[in-house]
């Protein structure tokens, strides 16, 4: 079985191999965009690039960014745990072309690692394209060899990206899993396509206008690439799941918890462990990238983060605090690619074995004070409010 690992640098390499610059991923806080709470996607630190503010010494790039959605616009934090694929920090791979390579290299570059270096079933593959982009469709059909029945034309802003209400912006080609027909759900544009059976594992944008204002689009004169794929998702198919839960990097981090507070990793307690593995890991990342807890801000979501994953840690019986021992197992997963982890750790466990145990105070206070309310209700024969 490959690992997160291994598929991580395996795509890092395949690019390598076709003339990208490797580039390292950005600190979650980004640098050059006060628009943005965190960096969540694989473009946000080549923003200037493409838009032509900025010029770097390569025109083709791959990197494996670190992201995290957990507040504003991508706001799914209360589904993370209960479901196959949210979560509030996650890898997204891609590769960028900044005004080098177009449409055809991009989907050539795609098929050939899905499905000659990682393997996937090409019968299992389907794509989705703009409506009103011809050219992607008759490449689909070239390059990969797709009939018009897997070649899905979607007309709304599903597949039409855009950087914001101006700048550049471009039709964009998805392509999808088929899980099987075990699973509900329909394929992309169906009535059925929220379920579960077909899903999204890659994104090609194809950045060719740029929106001058809501009524003006012009051409670029240079074309970009910009893709991004999640590598847990991926990764789940890689190795045989449907549940990103399932696959080693975030099972490690669900047996750590589950052996920490000697609770079952697949008892009772599934989901708690599951919650508290993907926040371990949006937690440790925010605090090595200088993030620390507070009322305000990027410090007030972290602290939301913490103590979500910390509530689960009382929720399953824990009376210590629980996240700062898991760090260890995180650095041990982790730690060979994004060296940061390495260099925090100390760090890490002192914040988080600090906030928890604050945490911890302000629950058994709280607990406290209810049960003298519950009392003095019983000795009255009223309500505890």
């Amino acid at each position: 079985m490959q690992t997160v690992s291994d598929i991580r640098t395996a795509f890092l390499d395949f690019f390598e191999g076709q003339g990208h610059a490797v580039v390292a991923s950005s600190p979650l806080v980004p640098r050059n965009d006060p628009t943005l709470l965190f960096t969540n996607a694989g473009m946000v630190q080549f923003k200037n690039v493409f838009t032509g503010a900025e010029k770097r010494d390569y025109v083709r790039a791959a990197t494996s960014q670190k992201c995290v959605r957990a507040g504003g616009k991508h706001n799914d934090l209360e589904n993370v745990g209960y479901t196959a694929r949210h979560h509030t920090f996650f890898e997204m791979l891609g590769n960028f072309s900044f005004g080098d390579y177009f449409k055809e290299t991009a989907i050539e570059h795609a098929w050939n690692l899905i499905t000659r270096d990682y393997g996937l079933d090409k019968d299992r593959l389907l794509v989705t394209v703009y409506a009103e982009d011809e050219d992607a469709a008759v490449l689909w059909r070239k390059i990969a060899g797709l009939g018009d029945d897997r070649i899905i034309r979607i007309a709304t802003s599903d597949n039409f990206w855009a950087m914001g209400d101006t700048g550049p912006c471009g039709p964009c080609s998805e392509i999808f899993y088929d899980h099987g027909g075990h699973i509900p759900g329909g394929p992309p544009g169906s009535p059925d396509e929220d379920g579960d059976r077909f899903i999204e594992i890659w994104n090609l944008v194809f950045m060719q206008y740029e929106q001058v204002t809501k009524e003006q689009r012009i051409s670029l004169p240079r074309p970009s690439i910009d893709t991004g794929m999640g590598l847990e998702r991926i990764s789940a198919i890689m190795q045989g799941h449907h549940d990103n839960y399932d696959i080693d990097l975030m099972r490690s981090l669900i047996e750590a918890s589950a052996d920490a507070s000697n609770q079952d990793a697949d008892g009772p307690h599934k989901i708690s462990h599951r919650v508290i593995a993907d926040h371990l890991r949006a937690s440790s990342f925010l605090i090595a990238d200088g993030v620390l807890p507070s009322n305000e801000g990027r410090g007030y979501v972290l602290r939301r983060i913490m103590r979500r994953a910390m509530r689960h840690a009382h929720i399953i019986g824990c009376t210590d605090p629980l996240m700062w021992r898991l760090v260890p197992a995180l650095v041990r997963q982790m730690g060979g690619a994004f060296s940061e982890l390495h260099r925090a750790e100390s760090l890490i466990a002192e914040t988080l074995k600090l906030e928890e145990t604050r945490f911890k105070e302000t629950l058994d206070r709280g607990l406290r004070q209810l049960e003298r309310r519950h009392r003095r209700a019983r000795r009255w024969g009223g309500s505890a409010w």
